[in-house]
C-alpha cells in the first residue's frame, strides 16, 4: 500500500513539442496547444514582417 502511496503523477510538458504523442493530452489541453501555437504564429510573422521592412529598407539605401 506505501509503493500507490508514494507514486507521483506524471508531469505534463509546459510546452508543446512539434511531433509528440498527443493521444495522451485531453480535449481541453488540445484546445489550450492549438491557441498557443495560433498566437505564436501570429508572433513569428509579426517578427517575420519587421524583419523582411528591415531588409527593404537596407535594400533601398545600398541601392542609391
Amino acid at each position: 500500500m506505501g509503493d500507490f502511496l508514494d507514486e507521483k503523477p506524471r508531469p505534463k510538458p509546459s510546452k508543446h513539442e512539434i511531433g509528440q504523442d498527443l493521444s495522451l493530452l485531453s480535449l481541453h489541453e488540445l484546445d489550450e496547444r492549438v491557441r498557443m501555437l495560433e498566437e505564436e504564429i501570429v508572433r513569428l510573422r509579426e517578427a517575420r514582417a519587421k524583419k523582411d521592412a528591415s531588409r527593404t529598407a537596407a535594400d533601398g539605401f545600398f541601392k542609391r
